[in-house]
């Protein structure tokens, strides 16, 4: 989903590259060698990443080997190679309950406390150590709540079960920010631009998702409400709140997984679109 959406944007800017797949198998550091061994990279994003996180539970080693010795290997070949490395990550290395200040719950900062809850949030946590010990010349951008054409994500699966029943229960006790993969790329090209003509872009974590809060029921709503304007629900459909006990999960999600971008907006001078003003540029394209 990033990956396809991020690749259009780089031809789209004129920055050429190279897109990998299974055919190179970042687990296997001979291989990531032998890969990189005839090209010349300046940089390496790595977007590859196990995120079946129920699934993850039973799978540790598969989850491991990608999500950590996968990281730790980009790192090392990077280093090598003398490319930068972007290594894109997740808000799951954290526990999701929030920071709370002067009584208020803040989103998570960049050097937060990490305190995984799951299989998938432990290894993307560990990976990230081991991205910043093995290559320090590295840049590791959180996000959460993904969205966009190339893949599945809740957008779509949303409207698909809007277009199929009269109504449909969504969970409204998490809270994060959706986030549109064109966003996050276009913010990631933005980075390696500005670092290319020298600017001054400190080494490290960035966070990035589109502005604003909600749960997972209000980004329901909207994407209900904009079907509806577009034509491409014709049929009502009632969206109703339940919480996550109704739906239990093998792992417990994040009840709160907003992430603080100050340091990205100051560091990179871009704005972030607020996430309704991208859903309803997403389902505008998606839908044309």
């Amino acid at each position: 989903m990033l990956g396809t959406e991020l690749s259009l944007l780089l031809k789209k800017n004129g920055l050429p590259f190279i897109g990998t797949d299974r055919e190179v198998d970042i687990t296997d550091l001979a291989a990531l060698r032998d890969f990189t061994s005839t090209k010349q990279f300046d940089w390496i994003i790595n977007g590859a990443a196990y995120t079946a996180v129920d699934k993850a539970e039973d799978d540790v080693e598969a989850c491991r080997r990608l999500n950590t010795l996968g990281a730790a290997n980009i790192a090392v070949c990077a280093k090598n190679i003398g490319a930068r490395l972007i290594h894109i990550s997740t808000d799951y290395v954290f526990d999701g309950k929030g920071i709370v200040a002067e009584g208020v719950t803040r989103p998570y900062r960049e050097d937060d406390v990490t305190n995984p809850i799951s299989v998938y949030g432990l290894t993307k946590r560990d990976g990230e150590n081991n991205v910043l010990k093995e290559n320090p010349s590295s840049y590791i951008v959180r996000t959460a709540w993904l969205y966009g054409r190339y893949g599945n994500n809740f957008v779509n699966t949303m409207l698909k079960l809007m277009k199929e029943r009269d109504n449909v229960s969504v969970v409204m006790d998490q809270h994060g920010v959706p986030t549109w993969t064109f966003d996050l790329s276009e913010a990631i090209i933005v980075l390696i631009q500005q670092a290319e003509k020298g600017e001054n872009i400190p080494y490290g974590i960035y966070h990035f998702s589109n502005e604003g809060i909600c749960t997972w029921f209000e980004f329901a709503k909207e994407i209900y409400q904009y079907g509806k304007i577009l034509g491409v629900l014709t049929e009502p459909c009632e969206i109703k709140p339940c919480t996550s006990a109704d739906y239990p999960t093998k792992v417990k999600r994040p009840v709160y997984s907003v992430l603080d971008k100050t340091k990205t907006k100051k560091t990179l001078g871009i704005e972030i679109p607020e996430w309704k003003v991208s859903l309803k540029k997403y389902l505008e394209l998606t839908n044309m």
